[in-house]
């Protein structure tokens, strides 16, 4: 599950998942749904694989998004479906959209960062919680 809330100029991300791969796919999923307001209508029929190191998962949830920003930024790619998967410090991930169509898409907020200010990723009686900012 996520949540966007308002944070003065910019945007925020909650994000809350029972386990850590589930918690950075649902974040992806809350990054593009800033992005376009039906995500749901974004069809899997293109696929792009990821690898991404880091250690610390604050960290690593900022790096993937950033990958993910540049995506979309470089090839207009809307990404809906993610499959993730995290091990010995080692992100490695499959998503799935389709370029964007102004015709199909409904376009909400342009992102252009991912920033540090209030990153936080951690483990909360047994679930996932994640906060970040975006700047829009």
């Amino acid at each position: 599950m996520f949540e966007t809330f308002e944070h003065t100029a910019d945007l925020g991300l909650r994000v809350t998942a029972s386990s850590r791969e589930e918690l950075f796919a649902e974040a992806a999923r809350g990054l593009f749904s800033m992005m376009v307001m039906n995500l749901d209508d974004v069809e899997s029929v293109v696929e792009r694989t990821y690898e991404i190191r880091g250690d610390e998962d604050d960290y690593l949830l900022f790096d993937w998004l950033n990958e993910l920003l540049y995506t979309f930024e470089s090839e207009k790619l809307l990404l809906a479906g993610f499959d993730v998967s995290i091990q010995y410090g080692k992100l490695q991930a499959s998503a799935h959209g389709e370029i964007m169509n102004l015709t199909r898409h409904q376009m909400e907020h342009e992102v252009k960062a991912i920033t540090y200010h209030g990153l936080r990723v951690e483990q909360v009686d047994g679930s996932w919680l994640a906060e970040l900012i975006v700047d829009i």
